[in-house]
């Protein structure tokens, strides 16, 4: 039987910049990260209408008034162009129908919230001085935003430098712990650990040997040096692990496609994907072109969700995997009106392909921060950084996976599911495991040194 991710205290430690991200304490070593590892309930809202930004709003704030008066500023930093705007953009609609949502319902502390969003345009270093400028000039009190890790690492030095507060939504490589971020997304053993536990249990299919292929920067080879040791520590072999690595925005993946198929001749393989963005396309159709079926060679995703699969003819795809902490196929009545309410603010918005929208995994964390951040900014009676943060220890969360999340009290994580979806033919997942309780999460894995 697939056994459950066990649970283990999370630790605080500082460390250095070769694969590890410090704490607090070295700002300076971590200011380089940027260039070192370039590649990582309430009621409906009746909205008000909200900024849509595109590519020219790269040099540019976008402010959306949302009351007279006094109003509380929260930056939305996200990439509306690029290679990763296929998965951010949907983050910055949720947060948006988020702060509507809440503005609706009285606001935060009797104000309402004023969205500033800004486009770091998938450049990473361009991460940094968005973020500088939204706590700086725009001086909001709180930034909602980023999904590959280089471009946390980029926000990181200066979220620490000014003392700002930022809430990443995205699974991640773990190895890092900041007084200044809170991490809403997946550690490694509430995903990719489980994930790849699942692949050789004989429930999925009893894997023995592996494909790591991912995009070329820190959250794939972080994630791979971790899957590497593990899969170590369980008897799989050198010869049995391949490892790959392409560039953001890779499309050529015929040669990749057919080594990999070589590679399985013998032994029952699975690929680990950490592809991410729109390389993913051109992917999944590769492997379609070639007649791998889920069946042959199963791809478990960390990085391709919903919204990724709507580029994608996913009637070839049926029966590959991924693994996330919500699908938007769970049946719940937080997660119908969960996403009733998208569907219903992308048809009010007049957002592209609006009668099509999904919801996903990072969709539902973007969700969660935003009212976690809301419920310990009423708790702390003040938006001050220092104090929201103490406030958001212990703070939970009824979220539309089903699950009541907790952020943990001390490593700014939160206690997450962990679930396996396969691919249907209408782009959606079926949930074929889910754990029975929340998971608390360990950033810091016990397979690589710290």
């Amino acid at each position: 039987m697939f056994s459950l991710p066990t649970l283990a205290n999370p630790q605080f430690v500082e460390t250095h910049l070769q694969g590890k991200i410090k704490s607090r304490f070295s700002l300076l070593a971590i200011a380089v990260v940027g260039s070192l590892s370039l590649a990582g309930c309430q009621k409906p809202a009746e909205t008000a209408t909200a900024t849509e930004t595109t590519a020219e709003t790269n040099t540019e704030t976008t402010t959306t008034p949302a009351a007279d008066g006094d109003t509380i500023k929260v930056g939305i930093l996200h990439s509306l162009s690029g290679t990763m705007a296929i998965s951010e953009t949907s983050l910055k609609d949720t947060a948006l129908m988020t702060i509507d949502e809440i503005n609706a319902n009285g606001g935060v502390l009797g104000k309402q919230l004023e969205p500033v969003v800004v486009d770091p345009a998938s450049d990473w270093p361009l991460f940094a001085e968005k973020a500088r400028q939204l706590l700086t000039q725009d001086k909001v009190d709180v930034i909602f935003g980023g999904w590959t890790s280089v471009s946390r690492k980029s926000v990181l030095p200066v979220v620490e430098e000014l003392n700002g507060l930022m809430f990443y939504p995205v699974q991640y490589e773990g190895q890092e712990q900041s007084e200044n971020i809170f991490y809403t997304g997946a550690a490694p053993n509430q995903q990719a650990i489980p994930a790849v536990e699942y692949l050789m249990s004989e429930e999925g299919g009893g894997a023995e040997r592996f494909v790591l292929l991912g995009t070329d920067y820190v959250y794939p080879r972080t994630t791979n040096q971790i899957l590497k040791a593990f899969l170590k520590s369980k008897g799989v072999a050198d010869a049995d692990i391949m490892e790959e690595y392409t560039p953001f925005g890779f499309s050529n993946y015929q040669t990749i496609v057919s080594n990999v198929k070589k590679f399985s001749t013998g032994k029952k393989t699975a690929v680990i994907s950490t592809i991410n963005g729109d390389s993913n396309v051109p992917f999944y159709r590769e492997l379609a072109n070639q007649g791998i079926k889920a069946s042959d060679i199963p791809v478990m995703a960390f990085s391709v969700g919903e919204e990724e699969l709507r580029g994608i003819d996913t009637s070839l795809l049926q029966g590959h995997l991924a693994a996330w902490n919500y699908f938007m196929s769970i049946k719940n009545p937080t997660n119908s009106a969960f996403t009733k309410r998208y569907k219903q603010y992308a048809l009010d918005q007049k957002l592209p392909n609006a009668e099509k929208v999904v919801t996903n995994d990072p969709m539902e964390a973007t969700y969660v921060g935003i009212n976690m951040w809301k419920q310990a900014v009423e708790k702390a009676g003040t938006t001050d950084v220092d104090k929201v943060r103490i406030s958001m220890a212990g703070q939970t969360f009824d979220a539309p996976s089903g699950y009541t999340l907790k952020m943990d009290d001390k490593n700014h994580h939160l206690w997450k599911p962990v679930m396996i979806g396969q691919i249907r033919a209408d782009g959606q997942f079926d949930t074929i495991f889910k754990t029975p309780e929340v998971i608390q999460a360990q950033p810091w894995s016990e397979y690589i040194p710290k």
